[in-house]
């Protein structure tokens, strides 16, 4: 792996993005490169028929887009969000912007992160999951997409005065891939880019190298369904977080299956936000919104 400078740099931009119909802010990550992950082509946005949803896949470059709450009731709680997709895409709007504006509205800021993911050439990476997945390209994209995770906490502590948040109560969140991001995050975090809060939404976790629960582990809220085949182990990083003494939450819905988001099934899972917001009360991490 090979370094591009050791100096922290971040470009930030301000672009129009059609898909998502609104402008925002960008902030471009500075990253390493490997050579043994190769790009090619942009990075593609479109709506997957297989997920009936709008996806991101060939991200070579990661960003963060910021998502900001009226300055009337931002209450200084952040949240780093990280899209799942099995490292071959991103569900962007269900696990990405959606889970933003609902934040937003309870004066949350949140910054949905587009990790690097397994180099992609056709049109719609949801069909070479279907028929070419292969877990060791997978492997081989894991380190950077983590890389992304603690670069993107680097950079939301380092300018929290300019982003009007708290440094010390900035949370990361992330769904299956986007949960082994959070997940590797948190085992290799050091005092600039460690989470305050960590919120992994049925992660997928046997990707990663096992490691034990950090000494200073940041609190956690799990939410998965027992109808999801990552279910046992996400009741297992549950129980390590406490056997280790630390604070963490799980909620293990009934049905649900693996993917749920902000998608509305008309199942207990669509509160699972909710729960969330309703736990970061009660462990003072965010205020609730006042309205007079």
């Amino acid at each position: 792996m090979k370094a591009l400078n050791i100096k922290f740099f971040i470009c930030l931009f301000i672009s129009h993005i059609t898909f998502l119909g609104f402008s925002q802010e960008i902030i471009e990550l500075l990253h390493t490169t490997q050579d043994d992950v190769i790009y090619e082509g942009d990075e593609k946005t479109y709506f997957s028929k297989n997920w009936n949803k709008p996806v991101v896949s060939n991200v070579s470059t990661p960003t963060l887009h910021i998502y900001r709450p009226s300055k009337e009731i931002n209450n200084g709680t952040s949240v780093i969000i990280a899209p799942g997709g099995g490292f071959y895409a991103l569900s962007i709007d269900s696990e990405g912007t959606d889970v933003a504006k609902w934040l937003n509205e309870k004066g949350i800021t949140a910054f949905v992160l587009k990790y690097r993911l397994v180099p992609t050439k056709s049109n719609d990476a949801t069909e070479e999951i279907k028929t070419s997945y292969d877990e060791t390209k997978v492997k081989k994209v894991v380190p950077l997409s983590v890389e992304d995770g603690l670069t993107a906490l680097n950079y939301v502590r380092t300018n929290a005065e300019t982003l009007n948040i708290n440094p010390n109560k900035i949370g990361f969140m992330g769904f299956s891939a986007g949960g082994t991001v959070t997940m590797g995050v948190t085992y290799n975090y050091n005092k600039n880019n460690k989470p305050n809060f960590i919120v992994p939404i049925y992660p997928w976790v046997s990707v990663l190298i096992k490691k034990e629960t950090p000494q200073d582990a940041p609190p956690m809220f799990i939410a998965c369904a027992s109808n999801d085949g990552l279910a046992l182990s996400n009741v297992d990083l549950y129980k390590d977080w406490i056997n280790a003494g630390k604070i963490a939450e799980l909620h293990m819905y009934a049905k649900g299956g693996h993917g749920f988001g902000m998608v509305k099934n008309n199942l207990p899972t669509d509160n699972w936000i909710q729960r969330f917001y309703e736990w970061t009360i009660a462990e003072k991490i965010t205020e609730p919104v006042t309205t007079k």
